[in-house]
């Protein structure tokens, strides 16, 4: 339910702070007091068109804060859910109105869009009058208002799903039949494609590892010459290393004869021999890594230079070719096996479309029955509403071949005001003051079903009599009892049978030339005196104040 609504700088209103609590509420005041600015606050908090003509003047924006307190199973909290949207037991809809015409929206201090606040806001708060009877103008939620009275949720959602099984079903064959027609056009190229990539059999990768290959072979055989030259000077018959060997044994040899003398260039001579022997064993190695066979070479290249030939043809890259190859083979394996898998998914969309038509019909036939039981259960709550020549109807077509995933079916509540005239649409046929009355006899028929948990009314009892405002009293007493019920009167009737009383006036600001708009909770003898001035007017007698508390003390004995 709506469990606080604060507003802050908009039009009359400078900071307004209200508690709402169960049963019914209303709210009352003089024409002109400010109750219509209370609604469309309301309405704002709950995604409504903003306007920048809200904004008190003088202010650069205003504010609307709505709290809910809602059980943990309330639709909103999944809602929630799929929006990544952080939730707890309350709900907090934060609405700011900027004087530009701008607006931003929050949920629980999370910045949400204007359109997903009002999602949100229309599983919360229905907002009815005259002129503003969301679930009768959209006629889309006469369906589903239609299947809550009856508590077909259940059968409609198995519908549903069975209406996903058979369009998917229908969607995979259509898939395979259009793929089996691609594939025969093309069947001779698909055979010819396949045959040749199997027998060249391309590998994830191969083509960078050949051009690697190639390149090391390329340049082995440029620098193949030089490293058998240099290895031949030092290996061949002009290699300075046997010489050199010669002299040092030589050297040695005289070493007896002048011990000391040659140390330093014997030492000098071996390092310089070690040296050769390593760069000749490194040469030795280097020659066996540039050792390759011609042919190899040209192996590689056949290989990589068919390859890319492949890849240009098919206007792919190398590596491409293999999910190729495996797409083509897919393709050439759906048209051997295609008329197999058309024949099961044909069965498959007959029979999931057979399972639909059976329980969309069935569901049809238990609407019709359901329907029987609403328009028996708001004729019934017409007479006492001044509305015993009016007819209530569930206009309702169905049609086998027009499947949804609600069925077969759609329907419109229509009504005939008057015997003799013609029964049409509720919205275009049914006068302000009677739309409102055929509004709350359906209200009331349903209960809580179908219904969000609070539901405004907005002066529903306008222009109507004294007999006809306390039908319309006691109505919103019994929806009081499973809902919460906020109304705007002027009907002592309605008002002497709430819960909670608000008067809404305008009231001077001290020290300054303009008003404001205040709201204060009344009870005993202040909603006496508010009661008594629905009934007289503008001066209050006591003829009337003794009116008031018999019917406040009326109220309080049938309650």
């Amino acid at each position: 339910m709506l469990a606080s609504l604060s507003i802050r700088d908009i039009v009359l209103i400078d900071r307004l702070d209200l508690e709402f609590g169960d049963g019914m509420t209303v709210l009352t005041g003089e024409t002109g007091a400010g109750k219509s600015i209370l609604l469309d606050s309301l309405s704002l908090a709950l995604g409504g068109r903003g306007d920048g003509g809200l904004v008190r003047a003088g202010q650069k924006q205003g504010q609307i804060v709505a709290s809910f307190d809602l059980t943990p199973s309330h639709p909103v909290f999944s809602l929630l859910e799929e929006q990544g949207l952080s939730s707890g037991s309350d709900l907090i809809l934060r609405r700011v109105q900027n004087g530009d015409g701008r607006t931003r929206a929050y949920v629980n201090d999370q910045p949400v869009s204007a359109g997903m606040l009002r999602q949100i806001g229309d599983g919360l708060v229905e907002i009815h009058g005259q002129h503003d009877d969301r679930a009768l103008v959209d006629v889309s939620v006469h369906r589903s208002l239609l299947d809550a009275f009856g508590g077909l949720q259940g059968q409609v959602a198995k519908v549903g799903k069975l209406f996903k099984d058979w369009r998917k079903a229908e969607k995979d064959l259509a898939h395979l039949e259009h793929s089996i027609e691609e594939a025969r056009k093309e069947a001779d190229y698909l055979n010819a494609s396949v045959d040749e990539l199997s027998a060249f059999g391309p590998v994830e990768g191969e083509e960078d590892e050949l051009a690697a290959k190639r390149t090391v072979m390329m340049q082995s055989e440029k620098i193949a010459g030089d490293l058998n030259e240099a290895f031949e000077v030092l290996d061949g018959n002009a290699s300075p290393i046997p010489t050199l060997s010669g002299m040092m044994r030589r050297l040695e040899r005289k070493t007896e004869q002048m011990p000391g003398l040659l140390d330093e260039t014997l030492q000098h001579l071996n390092v310089a021999l070690n040296a050769l022997e390593e760069a000749r064993g490194s040469l030795e190695e280097a020659q066996r890594q540039t050792d390759f066979d011609p042919r190899e070479l040209e192996q590689t290249e056949e290989r990589l230079f068919g390859l890319r030939a492949l890849a240009r043809k098919h206007k792919l890259t190398g590596d491409a070719l293999v999910g190729l190859l495996a797409k083509m083979r897919e393709e050439l394996d759906t048209l051997d096996h295609g008329e197999e898998r058309l024949v099961a998914l044909r069965q498959a969309a007959v029979s999931t479309k057979a399972l639909y038509d059976k329980a969309a019909v069935d569901l049809s036939k238990k609407r019709k029955k359901v329907a029987d039981a609403l328009i028996k259960e708001v004729m019934a709550e017409l007479p006492s509403l001044k509305l015993e020549a009016a007819r209530f109807l569930v206009n309702m077509t169905s049609d086998g071949e027009a499947r949804s995933e609600d069925g077969i079916d759609q329907l419109e509540f229509w009504v005939q005001t008057n015997p003799g005239t013609k029964a049409g649409p509720m919205m275009k046929v049914a006068s302000g003051g009677e739309l409102s009355r055929f509004l709350l006899a359906l209200k009331v028929a349903m209960a809580d079903k179908g219904s969000a948990p609070t539901l405004v009314f907005d002066e529903i009892d306008t222009g109507v009599g004294g007999a006809v405002a306390d039908a319309i009293g006691r109505r919103l007493a019994r929806l009081a009892g499973n809902v919460q019920v906020l109304s705007v009167t002027h009907a002592p009737q309605v008002a002497s049978r709430a819960d909670a009383h608000m008067r809404i006036a305008k009231t001077a600001v001290k020290g300054e030339n303009r008003v404001a708009t205040g709201v204060s909770v009344i009870d005993g003898d202040h909603r006496e005196e508010e009661i008594a001035r629905m009934l007289a007017g503008d001066v209050v007698s006591d003829e009337a104040r003794a009116a008031a508390r018999r019917l406040m003390s009326d109220e309080k004995a049938r309650a």
